[in-house]
């Protein structure tokens, strides 16, 4: 380069100022993008499963509660005494009154067990619980006779006085029979006969040997001669009806007989299974 270009160059070089010979403008930045919020989940409410009816399922519920509770009570019962039964209560509803005493087996006369054993049930200490000879004579008697005769057993009649209620049908029947086979395989015979005698009825409002007796005869039960056990046992289809004292004939010529029966029943130890 010639002194004369040089000079040209620097010439230039003069007209400008220092800004502009170093002004370098920063790129321009791009705007930042303004970030949108995310838009929220919906989720759906998840539902829990329905519940599906199982009727076989409640049924068999309700049958293993029944079975639980009937077994544990007659359990209980075997050692503890009954309080009271529907039957007592349903009478105390109706105005009879409510004398109920119980007693141990051994304040009970022997002669009110014969007389009992002679007129209810002969087979007592023998039979499982169920007269089955005595069943088919009823059903007999009764296809030809209005008047209907029955064949409880003294079992039968302790599983209804004391477990059931006091109604004449097949329902309270099937009952009957299932609670009849639990105290004949859960209780000792001389349980069953001394919870019959503690809680049958002998009278509008009287239950039990002990309060039959100091209502009719003023004394306890285990006093109780044969005569006067007899007049008790003979009073028992009807007791609302029959009078064990100041009775009519016919309540006297069915004492008299259930006394002599008594006696063969203990000369012949027909009642050996509930006597001490």
């Amino acid at each position: 380069m010639s002194s004369s270009e040089a000079d040209e160059v620097f010439d230039d070089a003069d007209g400008l100022d220092a800004g502009t010979m170093y002004d370098v403008t920063p790129a321009p930045q791009p705007e930042p993008e303004v970030s949108q919020p995310p838009e929220p989940i919906v989720v759906a409410p998840v539902m829990p499963p329905k519940k599906r009816f199982r009727p076989f399922r409640m049924i068999a519920m309700i049958i293993g509660g029944f079975l639980a509770f009937s077994i544990l009570s007659v359990a209980i019962h075997r050692f503890v005494p009954v309080p009271i039964t529907i039957l007592m209560i349903e009478r105390l509803a109706q105005g009879n009154g409510l004398d109920h005493r119980w007693v141990g087996a051994s304040k009970i006369s022997d002669n009110l067990k014969a007389a009992v054993i002679a007129s209810e049930d002969a087979k007592f200490c023998t039979h499982d619980g169920f007269d089955y000879a005595a069943i088919k004579k009823a059903e007999q008697y009764n296809a030809t006779h209005k008047k209907k005769r029955g064949a409880s057993t003294i079992s039968q009649q302790t599983a209804k006085n004391v477990f059931l209620w006091p109604d004449r049908s097949w329902v309270r029947k099937g009952f009957e029979v299932y609670y009849t086979f639990l105290i004949e395989h859960m209780w000792p015979k001389d349980r069953i006969i001394t919870v019959y005698l503690n809680s049958v009825e002998w009278g509008p409002g009287i239950y039990g040997a002990e309060a039959a007796s100091q209502h009719w005869f003023h004394h306890s039960a285990a006093t109780l001669s044969k005569a006067e056990a007899a007049k008790l046992a003979a009073i028992l289809p009807s007791p609302l009806k029959w009078k064990a004292v100041g009775s009519s004939k016919y309540v006297t010529r069915r004492s008299g007989s259930i006394q002599s029966r008594a006696n063969v029943v203990a000369n012949d130890g027909y009642d050996t299974c509930a006597v001490d």
